[in-house]
Parts: structure tokens; sequence; C-alpha cells
């Protein structure tokens, strides 16, 4: 009788799930299909019986690695005074980020995901799970807090520079000072790819400029290279709303009512809130949820970063653009109200780099919506050279 075997070099992420569990999940469904087989019994039936098995605990496995992404734990980098690009200087700066999964042992599968806008590492480990862009199970992920989120230094948490008096800080600024926690702290001279969405594929494509020979990939997900005239009649209507509303909760819910209007599309509210009644109620209870999940400095702090934000801001362009040496895959979704998609697309074209374009009605929300057709393409994008 066979035994039960596992890869010895297969490896398990520190912060994801126990070795032993894993080895245990696997070995009893592939013991339970072997076992059933029997001379006397209908092949068939026994077949569909080992598949039954194996399917329960595949979906085991996965809601295992689900829960132990939730409880990686937090981490933090102390970069001490960090001086921005515009001579101001972020005094006790500090970094958060997440990793999951294993290192291998040649180092080459170390993948950094910047969150997007306001978002946080916690929300983001969702890119680390099984056959999502970052996939734990193969990378090592390093998810980072950008500075700004109400984690990493921000407005809302410095004690030095609280609210209005924290420093104008940059997209640019917070690539480099991701670069210093990968570089420095982590110790790593290389990263298999940087990858994001919204704001952290805005990262993520200065990453490509800012250090382009330190990733193989880089993978933007309905981000940006440079700021369109609409994005900056959204991001800066915000932005003044809060400013001239004093940072005030009846500012926050409109800046939040803006926001929820750009996510999507004409179209998607047209089919989801089709009487005026269900549109209140949803409107006075995202404008209740913009209010209690956010900081008006914070968020303040990074609408002025995104509309700062060109990755050719100082660099000629041809030049940069010859400069980039990592392969890249730009993911838009043509009815995006929320970024603009035609910077991105330009720039798939200037590159000769891989498109994705996401045709939907979900609009800056279609990773979400379309997120089989994503990955799918990420699949064969992100494979590792060994795979």
């Amino acid at each position: 009788m066979q035994r039960c075997r596992v890869n010895p070099e297969t490896t398990f992420p520190p912060y994801t799930l126990p070795k032993g569990l894993v080895w245990g999940v696997w070995c009893r469904s592939w013991w339970h299909g072997y076992s059933s087989f029997s001379p006397n019994a209908g092949f068939k039936s026994k077949f569909n019986l080992y598949l039954m098995h194996l399917k329960s605990y595949c979906f085991l496995l996965f809601i295992l690695v689900l829960t132990h992404l939730a409880t990686a734990q937090q981490r933090f980098f102390n970069l001490g005074d960090f001086k921005l690009e515009n001579g101001q200087v972020i005094k006790n700066c500090r970094l958060g980020y997440r990793t999951v999964g294993t290192l291998n042992p040649n180092h080459s599968n170390a993948v950094l995901v910047p969150t997007w806008f306001t978002g946080t590492s916690q929300q983001k480990l969702s890119m680390a799970a099984p056959g999502q862009v970052a996939d734990s199970t193969r990378f090592f992920t390093i998810v980072v807090d950008a500075l700004g989120n109400g984690v990493s230094s921000s407005p809302s948490n410095s004690k030095a520079q609280p609210n209005g008096q924290f420093p104008t800080f940059s997209i640019r600024d917070m690539v480099r000072a991701e670069h210093e926690l990968v570089t420095r702290h982590l110790g790593l001279p290389h990263l298999y790819a940087v990858a994001g969405i919204s704001m952290g594929g805005m990262q993520s494509l200065e990453w490509l400029f800012s250090y382009p020979g330190l990733m193989n990939k880089v993978v933007s997900i309905v981000g940006t290279p440079n700021q369109s005239a609409y994005d900056r009649f959204l991001w800066g209507t915000q932005l003044a709303v809060l400013e001239r509303g004093k940072y005030s909760t009846d500012a926050m819910k409109t800046v939040g009512a803006l926001h929820e209007m750009h996510l999507t599309s004409p179209s998607y509210y047209y089919a989801k809130l089709p009487t005026e009644q269900e549109f209140r109620q949803h409107v006075q209870a995202k404008e209740a949820e913009y209010v209690k999940n956010n900081n008006p400095y914070n968020w303040a702090s990074q609408l002025r970063a995104m509309l700062g934000h060109d990755v050719f801001r100082g660099r000629d362009r041809e030049e940069a653009l010859r400069s980039t040496q990592a392969k890249v895959l730009v993911v838009v979704a043509l009815q995006d109200h929320m970024v603009n998609p035609l910077s991105a697309i330009q720039l798939a074209r200037d590159l000769n780099a891989e498109l994705l374009e996401l045709t939907g009605n979900c609009g800056h929300l279609a990773n979400g919506c379309e997120t089989d057709k994503i990955r799918e393409k990420a699949k064969t994008f992100m494979a590792l050279q060994a795979e």
C-alpha cells in the first residue's frame, strides 16, 4: 500500500497555516480517496466519493488560509525623522506592514503590496489569498500601510504633528519609505513584483520609475501614472470640501457621498437603486459609514498625495520609459469614474506592456466584480520561473 507523501521541499507561510495542519488536511483528503477504492466496489461511485472528499477538504483548507491571513501580525518599521521631497520632515516616522508566506532560499519570491486610498494592510491581505495576485502560497507577500492611512504615520496618530500640522507628503514619498522598509529593514535587495490596486496601483507605477531595476514585475490595477483633468476635478473638489468645511463631520459626509457616487457608474446605480427611498437609505448609510471609518485629516493628506501624483514629474518622459526594466501588467476599468483609465492605457502602449481592459459597469470596483478575469491574467503574468 502506498504511503501518504508530501513534497519535502514544500514550504508553508509562517503567518498563515501551521505546517502540520496543511499536511494533515491534504493527506487526510488523499487517504479518504485512496481507501475508498475497492476491487468489490464500482469505480465510478468510489471515484465520485473521492472527489467529494477532496472538494470538502480543499474548501476547508481555503477557509483556514483566509482565517490565518486575517491574523497576520501588524508590524512597524521606524524610519526616524523622514525627510520628504518638499523638504518637510515627518518626525518619528514609522511604517506599518504585515508579511505572509515563506521567503524561498534565494529570496526571489518577495512581492510588495501597497495599500489603496485610506486602506490598511489588514484589508489588503486579501491580495495574498490563494489564487490572488500576491498568492502567499507561492510568494512572500509584504503588505505595507501607506503614509497617511491611520496605521503608518498620519495626521490622526502623530503626537508631534497632529491633524493640520502634519507635513504634506507625496506618492513618491510613500514609495521611498516603502523602499527603505524593503531594503534596509527587511534586507531584500530585490523584489519579484510590486502589485497594487487604485492608489496602490499608483504607488506600483511610481516604483517602476523610481527603482527600475529593483523588481521583475509590476502590476497596476485601476491605477494611473498621473492624474487626468477629470481626476483633479474629483479629488480637488473633495479636498476643497474638507478644507472649507474645516474637516467637520458634515464635510466628511459630503465627501463620502461624492466618493461613493464615483466608485461605480451611472448604469450600476440605475439598476441597484431604482427608487428614491432606496437611494436615500443608501446615501444615509454610506455617509454614516464614511464618518465612522475615516479621519478627515488622513483623507485629505492622501488626497493631496494623489493630486500631485505624476511618475514623469521631474523626469524626461522618453528617458524614463527607456529606463524601465520590469515587465508590466496594467489593468483598467473602461467605466472607471474614480481613476480615469486613459493615462494608464497610454502608458501600457508606450511600454508595450500587457493590458487587461475590464468592461463591466462596476467602474472603479471592477476588480471586485470581474475578479476571475484578473486572476486568470495574473496567474500567467505572475508565474515564477520554476513554475
